[in-house]
């Protein structure tokens, strides 16, 4: 059950089986597997042992896929960083880590590599880009000139255990600081295992690496499709008119997409004229996605959709909104209700939702409880942090801090995060609700609810939204709509006008910074 096992029985059944498009790069299985185990050996040559981090601040590339596997074959742990963060995160993670060498574009990192004296345990960089003189230094490398150097042969390589750590993944900080997640070989190998089975991955599939490879929303594919002998195709980043033209050029099969991600592509105006007759299947996670969008998304890319639910710290799935098979044959509209759940349990996974004293909720619709989940594929915990995992994880159990309904078939539907709930004159207000109220008004592209504090009711429900392009907005036809649509005392007191929400790396919506804005307005 280690990583570099998956690519290299591929490698052996499948040789010629295109593995990786990245731009005009083609890679075969055998062909990407000598270019993973050179790259093991240059890690080997500037000092990587079992158990060192290798921190990856890098756009989806197929380096970035190589580096995944060639410190999983020495036992490395690749630390993925999000390539938005600011300066003084980067070094934040690099320290946190303890990093010992950086494979990195040099424009994301220009501002931290000459400050040895605040990474004093940086040892290497490696760049994957030409670099101009100003980064000349001995510890300063070129990615094709090391590789190059190198002949791929087998040397000695250590053994690598099941429970050995495989990656650390920094939470995207939208609660505080970021925390560093540990994932095991094994929970990987088993989470690749459960999404084969339930997804009915194969190696006619073409999985688009659009969600950002430095996060789980993607990151998990890279095991997956590997293990089938899929194709992986890459683009750097998201760009609507980009994603649109790599599904139909690529024949892509599948996918997983962020909720505004799709929102963006179902309202491009031209989405209608490209070719999705590929698509199977797309995936939406990350963040709760509203009906309104997945009908436009059926309606447009004409496959199957599953709404996933998942964390770093479970690998990340939990849940899955596959309809069983006697829900198959429903008219379309009851097939929807099933599909924006959170889904039922994922392939392995213990999940109960449970009062604070720990019984299980009624699955009748109704009563809210926060989400417990054990199993294989769920973290150890938290990097240098025993105070923080023992506080998530208890007897077994991690608390999502996820506040979830469930329905009498067993399908989980997150009503808010227990950090999002909004307590107004006390009243419990799950912004989710009114979000989904939201996305319905034909006139919003973006929303987002937050509570803002407010001397008599403790706290404002307020709408922060952004309008279609040529629309216009009114704040109190805003408040009305949802006046129509909810109990009054959840419709929105405050409907603030933006042009743009802010993101997490991963392309969720930033209600922690929504909040630290308008609070201080």
């Amino acid at each position: 059950m280690t990583l570099y096992g998956i690519l290299s029985g591929t490698a052996r059944s499948h040789p010629e089986k295109l593995a990786v498009v990245c731009g005009q790069k083609r890679y075969s299985y055998a062909q990407f597997r000598r270019r993973v185990d050179r790259l093991a050996l240059v890690f080997q040559s500037l000092g990587i042992r079992k158990d060192d981090k290798i921190a990856v601040i890098h756009q989806n590339c197929h380096r970035f896929l190589e580096t995944y596997f060639a410190a999983a074959k020495i036992g490395a742990v690749p630390v993925p960083i999000n390539y938005r963060l600011a300066s003084q995160d980067f070094i934040f993670i690099l320290n946190d880590s303890q990093a010992k060498l950086l494979m990195a574009q040099p424009h994301f990192v220009s501002s931290i590599v000459g400050r040895r004296d605040v990474l004093p345990l940086l040892k290497n960089v490696i760049l994957t880009e030409p670099f101009d003189v100003q980064w000349k230094d001995s510890r300063v490398f070129g990615y094709e000139q090391l590789l190059e150097q190198r002949e791929s042969r087998e040397e000695y390589f250590p053994k690598i255990e099941e429970g050995d750590i495989a990656q650390i993944y920094y939470t995207s900080g939208t609660t505080g600081r970021p925390k560093g997640v540990i994932l095991t070989h094994m929970n990987n190998w088993v989470h690749a295992e459960g999404t084969i089975l339930e997804l009915g991955l194969s190696s006619n599939d073409y999985w688009l690496h659009v969600s950002p490879m430095f996060h789980l929303a993607d990151a998990w594919a890279v095991w997956s499709m590997t293990k089938v002998a899929g194709t992986h195709v890459m683009v750097p980043y998201f760009e609507p008119k980009q994603v649109l033209e790599a599904i139909e050029k690529h024949k892509i099969t599948v996918s997983n997409f962020i909720p505004t991600m799709l929102n963006v592509l179902v309202n491009t105006p031209d989405v209608k004229s490209y070719d999705f007759s590929s698509l199977r299947l797309i995936l939406s996670g990350g963040a709760p996605i509203a009906k309104v969008v997945v009908r436009k998304v059926v309606e447009i890319f004409g496959c199957d959709f599953i709404q996933t639910y998942g964390l770093t710290e479970t690998s990340p799935f939990l849940t899955m909104s596959i309809l069983r098979d006697e829900m198959k044959h429903l008219p379309f509209e009851e097939r929807l209700r099933y599909m924006v759940t959170t889904g039922r349990p994922f392939y392995s996974v213990d999940l109960k939702v449970v009062r604070e004293d720990g019984s299980e909720v009624l699955p009748d619709e109704k009563e809210v409880g926060e989400i417990v989940v054990k199993g294989p594929t769920i973290t150890a915990g938290y990097w240098n942090l025993p105070g923080e995992t023992s506080k998530r994880i208890k007897d077994g159990w991690l608390h999502t801090r996820d506040l979830a309904v469930v329905n009498p078939e067993g399908y989980v539907t997150i009503v808010d995060r227990k950090d999002d709930m909004i307590i107004t004159g006390g009243e419990k207000v799950y912004s989710i609700e009114v979000e989904s109220v939201l996305y319905s008004h034909p006139s919003i592209l973006e929303a987002a609810v937050i509570g803002l504090e407010h001397p008599l009711w403790g706290e404002s429900i307020t709408a922060v939204v952004v309008p279609k392009a040529g629309k216009k907005l009114c704040e109190e036809e805003v408040i009305t709509f949802c006046k129509d649509r909810l109990a009054h005392f959840k419709a929105p007191k405050r409907v603030i006008l933006a042009q743009q929400l802010p993101k997490t790396g991963s392309a969720k919506i930033y209600k922690y910074k929504l909040r630290e804005i308008y609070r201080k307005e």
